[in-house]
């Protein structure tokens, strides 16, 4: 234990002195005629008076304690390590079809349930970008966030897929809002990018390489998974999924949630206030001095 005021504990002096006083204050009483008799010694009583005496010097000596801010070292539980997740959702309007937003929108509040302790942002895209929630611990605003995603309810601007401005966008977002822990950006679409080519697949993987980003692609939909998107996803250490209905989406984020597990670290000790103790200690001492105070006490004759 150690204490974070120490210059402090000299004042312990003074209970010390009063409790010497206090010990020895009994003989100063005033003398009457029955004290010239004989008496019995009882050297119990006398030891237990004193002690019921001292017990307001002990009281002030704990609360000399508590003043001087007494401190253990504890070492916490795990800290977990944070992971950054960009959801970067599709809401063209291919993307009303078939159910696709309806699939991805509960395969998605899922993933958020699982991944709890982590920051999520969502950002929705077409042929331009909307970053709807930054990155949040607090992701029961992200799940309020989907139903504005509906690609019914999207202006005309909205309606292409461009994965590669998309993907940028997030790649912008994730440096600028994400602090320590690894970074996922999940990216849903049923679509092929017309801005992502042979010639650009390299230098867009690289952009999320250099970010320290991870890309997972869903592919929703039953058409093959575009091959560029596939190939930014493999350099970046992620991989492409394709799904044809609302169970295949949720297996495969929950394959993405065991990828990329919760990740805890050593917590190193910290110093904590211990005030409890003592408290209980001054506690129980002012509560026998008060049972003293019934009857086990000095008095002046």
């Amino acid at each position: 234990m150690t204490f974070v005021h120490p210059w402090v504990l000299i004042f312990l002096v003074v209970p010390v002195l009063l409790g010497l006083w206090f010990g020895q204050r009994r003989a100063w009483g005033i003398a009457m005629p029955f004290d010239h008799r004989v008496h019995r010694r009882r050297r119990f009583t006398a030891v237990l008076l004193t002690a019921f005496e001292v017990l307001p010097a002990l009281v002030l000596g704990v609360v000399i304690l508590i003043l001087a801010r007494p401190q253990v070292l504890r070492v916490p539980h795990q800290e977990r390590v944070l992971t950054n997740i960009q959801i970067c959702m599709d809401v063209s309007g291919s993307m009303a079809a078939d159910g696709r937003y309806e699939m991805a929108k509960d395969a998605i509040e899922a993933f958020t349930h699982a991944r709890e302790g982590d920051a999520i942002g969502f950002t929705i895209f077409g042929t331009q970008q909307v970053r709807w929630t930054p990155l949040t611990k607090d992701l029961d605003t992200i799940r309020r966030a989907l139903p504005f995603a509906d690609p019914r309810h999207q202006p005309p601007h909205m309606g292409g897929t461009m994965i590669g401005a998309a993907l940028r966008f997030c790649r912008d977002n994730m440096l600028a809002e994400a602090g320590e822990g690894d970074r996922l950006i999940v990216l849903v679409s049923d679509g092929v990018s017309f801005d992502i080519n042979s010639a650009n697949v390299t230098e867009v993987a690289d952009d999320l390489s250099d970010a320290g980003i991870t890309l997972y692609h869903v592919h929703v939909g039953t058409s093959a998974v575009p091959y560029e998107v596939s190939e930014i996803a493999q350099a970046t250490g992620g991989e492409a999924f394709v799904a044809t209905d609302e169970t295949g989406l949720k297996r495969i984020f929950s394959h993405i949630d065991l990828m990329r597990p919760a990740r805890f670290k050593p917590a190193t000790a910290v110093p904590i206030d211990e005030f409890t103790p003592f408290a209980i200690v001054a506690m129980a001492l002012l509560g026998t001095h008060l049972v003293g105070l019934l009857g086990m006490r000095y008095t002046p004759w």
